[in-house]
């Protein structure tokens, strides 16, 4: 019943049009029955006396005055049921191809959906690549089980139901001579499922590593390249494509031993019905006609029940996909339990004893975070790698909540706040920015789709990049390489930048994205940001101290604490970190003794 439920899940919406094609299905498995019955008609009734084994409604047809005329009736008859069970069949196709891909559309724009919902904690754990898999492999797997297997479950038991009952009819003895091993094909298929169900799992797993290894080369393949680094990124992808060859192997050598197995079986079947039919066909028991039906009707028993294993593995197959999917599916959405609640957001931003502590660790990375900002101010926040500044950023804008204290904009708690609200009221810029492979005016212009060119390059100007795209012999219509590779870092950082300022927001960060650029660049930015963005809180996380020196306020982390606090003067005339930090990022001759001590 879970599986049932797993299955038919993605299925709601669609019941009258899947019940319409199985309705389909029995007529056209029931017509498919009748077919060897008019042989039996024509050899046991034309040709012989005994009663025609059709139903009445196609036999009253069969009727003539002569014995050709009678072949030709039959002959027509039998052209119009066999065009009847075609416009069936095409009708039945028409129906489960809509069905299937409309299920198939559905779920992956669900699943897209989701990832979208997903916390940030989750893609932060996840492989692009199983990703990926999940959402076109997995969602496949299941579109042709339901498309095709799934029918055919429903074809299978409608056709081996009517052929035995045509079959019982004929000759009770006879039919069960004819199904005789049905059972052994029957207990085949349910061990083949056992064992098929396992290894569909590790093949699945192997091939989410290798497309995984796979993505991941070809994103970096800049690095790769730089460090000449081909050979083990190809034998990297060597051996997780071996493991997968291993696992598929294994798949096709089992799948291997039942078909061969399963086909002794039928011949076993095959032997039996040939034999006892010719021995009841002489002692009289069974007519020629009869005989014949029977040599068609068994073979409508035992290669669909052979089919049944195809169906079976394909089944496993399936709820391996499905629960794949569904790790997708039921994790919690960021947005569960989220407030409705809409504040507006003007810029006041305060810490009060705010801690943080990932799940997996064993200390705080955060402690004790206090300060406030008002509206209109800059505060930078510099600080050792591994200080938590980014972390710091990502609780302002719910990406982690915090585990202590509280963060307030506008004497609001942000935990009170509607997520997406709080996010289009708060632009960040990261430091390794994403660029789509489209055009520079596409790049920086989609924020807002409905911006006019004269807010694109303002936008752009504003980033200082305005008299860079000019430059190219395209202009704005410049495409960008795939992630922006065609662009310098600081040109990519200035593009997010711009795309960033399309519209005005009351609290912006630059979360270390002004590092790829240079000094003179960083200031013109700055300057720029002053002139027409001068009511906006500005937060900078920067490593450089030319950057953070002109903000208002400067916050000094290390190892999870603010050690540190004040403007630039005052920081440097408390000769602390800030202090020593602008010592060696302002003089070209420091002591490089006292930094190498120890070194050999």
């Amino acid at each position: 019943m879970k599986r049932l439920k797993q299955m038919t899940k993605w299925m709601k919406g669609y019941g009258l049009v899947y019940f319409i094609a199985v309705a389909l299905l029995i007529s056209l498995q029931y017509f498919r029955t009748l077919s060897p019955l008019f042989i039996t008609h024509i050899v046991d009734s034309i040709f012989g006396t005994d009663e025609s084994a059709l139903p009445d409604f196609i036999s009253g047809l069969l009727v003539g005055d002569s014995l050709r005329e009678q072949l030709l009736v039959v002959a027509l008859v039998y052209v119009l049921f066999t065009l009847l069970r075609v416009i069936i069949m095409f009708g039945r196709r028409l129906i489960n191809a809509y069905f299937t891909e409309s299920i198939a559309y559905n779920m992956r724009n669900t699943l897209y959906n989701k990832l979208q919902d997903l916390s940030f904690t989750y893609h932060s754990h996840a492989e692009t690549g199983d990703l990926i898999q999940r959402c076109t492999t997995d969602v496949e797997t299941y579109r042709k089980f339901i498309g095709e297997q799934l029918i055919e479950i429903f074809r299978l038991i409608f056709l081996i139901t009517l052929t035995i009952v045509q079959m019982y009819t004929l000759s009770p003895r006879m039919t069960l001579y004819s199904v005789i091993v049905t059972p052994v094909i029957f207990l085949a298929a349910f061990i083949y499922f056992i064992f098929v169900k396992k290894v569909f799992k590790r093949v699945e797993e192997a091939e989410a590593r290798m497309t995984t290894t796979l993505q991941e080369s070809v994103t970096g393949i800049r690095v790769v390249k730089a460090f000449a680094n081909e050979q083990h990124e190809i034998d990297k992808f060597d051996d997780h494509s071996k493991d997968y060859l291993k696992e598929d192997f294994r798949l096709l050598k089992l799948m291997a031993y039942f078909w061969g197995g399963t086909d002794f079986i039928i011949f076993i079947q095959y032997a039996i019905t040939l034999s006892v039919g010719v021995v009841m066909t002489v002692n009289g028991d069974l007519t020629i006609g009869k005989y014949i039906a029977f040599l068609s009707y068994i073979g409508m028993i035992v290669w669909p029940l052979r089919q049944l294993g195809r169906i079976v593995g394909d089944f496993g197959k399936t709820t391996v996909a499905l629960d794949r999917l569904d790790e997708i599916v039921l994790k919690p959405s960021e947005h569960d339990g989220d407030t409705d609640f809409q504040p507006p957001i003007k810029g006041k931003v305060e810490f009060r004893n705010v801690g943080f502590q990932f799940e997996d660790d064993n200390k705080p990375l955060l402690k004790d975070i206090s300060f406030t900002v008002n509206p209109g101010e800059s505060i930078a926040i510099v600080g050792k790698t591994g200080s938590g500044k980014s972390t710091l950023i990502n609780l302002m804008v719910r990406l982690l909540d915090y585990n202590e204290g509280q963060i307030l904009f506008d004497g609001v708690e942000i935990n009170n706040i509607n997520k997406k609200h709080l996010r289009k009221h708060v632009g960040i810029i990261m430091q390794e920015p994403f660029l789509y492979s489209r055009t520079l005016y596409d790049n920086i212009g989609i924020m807002d789709q409905e911006a006019s060119e004269d807010v694109v390059y303002k936008a752009a100007s504003i980033a200082a990049l305005h008299e860079d795209i000019i430059g190219f012999e395209q202009g704005y219509k410049t495409i960008v390489g795939e992630r922006g590779v065609t662009l310098s870092g600081g040109q990519k950082q200035r593009v997010a930048i711009a795309r960033m300022l399309l519209n005005s927001k009351p609290v912006l960060i630059f979360d270390d994205s002004l590092s790829a650029v240079d000094t003179e660049t960083d200031i013109q930015i700055r300057r720029a940001l002053n002139e027409y963005w001068n009511n906006t809180t500005v937060f900078i996380i920067t490593h450089r101290i030319t950057t953070a020196m002109e903000a208002d306020k400067i916050i000094v982390l290390d190892k999870g604490r603010i050690i540190e606090m004040g403007n630039h003067d005052d920081l440097l005339s408390r000769k602390g970190l800030y202090s020593e930090l602008w010592d060696i990022q302002t003089n070209v001759e420091y002591d490089y003794k006292r930094l190498t001590k120890g070194v050999r």
